[in-house]
Formats: structure tokens, C-alpha cells, sequence
């Protein structure tokens, strides 16, 4: 294992590269890079990694499954000031440990689990910050809410009406695919969708639009995403 210093450098040299393209590419939309926020995805990679990831100035953690950050936390408690990010699948049975792991839930995609999350929150009085998942490209691999109207606005509309739950936007895994500009209908979609509820849906704090990953970003930040979700950009390739 390469000490902290070492891939805290790493870090620093690919992150001001990832910053660079983030840059370039908001100011092609006419945005402000700033309103980008990178959450950098630890799957696979160990604590100190994450130590390192936190040490080069980004505190954005995102997590696939509830039991590899569990083992993470475990020793990471010192670490101030970082917000875990639930990006992956999350399943009911696991919504609680998940709430005790996770500041923000990226992947709500079906009712059922928003109403797990609920339950478990309630007693609590805590509120936490969620996302919608959208397949947009309603691929039968990945999961998520269908891309249309009838589907999503009851959606919203019950997760609305869960007072534990801050619905403060969408999120999209994009199909692979090896020319990025094949996303952008994509991006552009979940995007058009966003716009469309939170004028349908003023009441809800619209924040976020959680899209694009390593061989995707800079479209996704040309086409309004708020959240990228980065691991190989940031930490090369994940370690087995």
C-alpha cells in the first residue's frame, strides 16, 4: 500500500486536471464551475485512501454499497467535516444502516425504499437530502424510475409528501458507451425532465442534478449537472 503522501499527490495532480476540464466545460453552458461539486467515489479503495482524498481538499465521499463504507467508517470517525454520499443500489433491508452510514441518498429508485427511509428517520426527527433515480435510458440492467411524466410525478409526489425525506433533485447512470458525446441525449433529457418538475413542483428545494462519471463528466457539466461522481479520474483504477 502506497502511504498517504503519495496518493494524496496523485490526487492533487488528477484533481487539478478534473478541475480544468469542469472549467472548460462550464464555460461552454455559461456556468460557473463552482456550482459543480465533485463527489469522488471510494468504491474498492481502502480508508486511507479516502484519508488522502480528504487531505487533498475534497470532502465529498461517495459509496456503492452499505457494507464496504461500514468497514470504511469504521475507522474513518476522526475525519472531520466529510459528507457521505449513497450512490449505488440500496437495498430496504439495508435502508437503516444506511441512514447511519449516509448524510445523502443519491439513489431513491422506487417507492418502496423512500417509504423504508422514512420509517426509520421518523423516529429520529432527522431529515435527510435525496435524489430520484431516473433510467433514463430505460436500460433492463440498471435501475431507477421510468423517464416518463406519469411515472415521475407521483413519484414526487409521495416522496413530497414524506416529511422526513428533502427530495432536492434527480440522478442518472448513463450506458457505457465509447464516444461520451452519445450520453449527451441522456444528460439532456434528465435535465429537461428536472426543469419540468421543479416548475410542476416549486415547493420542493431543487438543488441537484446528479449525472455524469470519469468518461463522461464534462458533458454532463454541459448539459446542468450539479454532481459528478468521479472515482478513475480522481484515483485510477480501482484496486481488487
Amino acid at each position: 500500500m502506497e502511504s498517504k503522501a503519495v496518493w494524496q499527490k496523485r490526487i492533487e495532480t488528477n484533481l487539478e486536471i478534473v478541475r480544468q476540464r469542469i472549467a472548460q466545460a462550464a464555460q461552454r453552458a455559461g456556468r460557473e464551475p463552482e456550482d459543480v461539486h465533485i463527489v469522488v467515489v471510494t468504491k474498492t479503495f481502502d480508508a486511507e485512501v479516502v484519508r488522502a482524498v480528504v487531505a487533498a481538499g475534497l470532502t465529498d465521499i461517495g459509496e456503492n454499497r452499505v457494507q464496504e463504507a461500514e468497514a470504511k467508517r469504521a475507522v474513518l470517525d476522526d475525519l472531520q467535516g466529510v459528507r457521505w454520499h449513497m450512490v449505488g443500489h440500496l437495498q430496504r433491508n439495508k435502508a437503516h444502516r444506511a441512514l447511519e452510514l449516509f448524510d445523502f441518498i443519491h439513489s431513491v429508485d422506487r417507492l418502496s425504499l423512500a417509504k423504508a427511509l422514512e420509517r426509520r428517520l421518523a423516529p429520529q426527527e432527522r431529515v435527510v437530502p435525496v435524489l430520484l433515480e431516473v433510467n433514463v435510458g430505460e436500460e433492463a440492467s440498471k435501475y431507477g424510475f421510468a423517464p416518463q411524466a406519469k411515472i415521475l410525478d407521483p413519484a414526487v409526489e409521495a416522496v413530497l409528501a414524506l416529511p422526513h425525506l428533502r427530495l432536492e433533485g434527480l440522478m442518472t447512470v448513463a450506458p457505457l458507451v465509447d464516444d461520451s458525446e452519445e450520453v449527451r441525449p441522456v444528460f439532456r433529457r434528465l435535465r429537461e425532465l428536472y426543469e419540468g418538475l421543479q416548475a410542476r413542483y416549486p415547493e420542493a428545494p431543487w438543488a441537484h442534478l446528479s449525472m455524469g462519471m470519469t468518461d463522461d463528466y464534462a458533458v454532463a457539466v454541459e448539459e446542468g449537472a450539479t454532481m459528478v461522481r468521479l472515482g478513475r479520474a480522481l484515483l485510477g483504477e480501482r484496486q481488487r
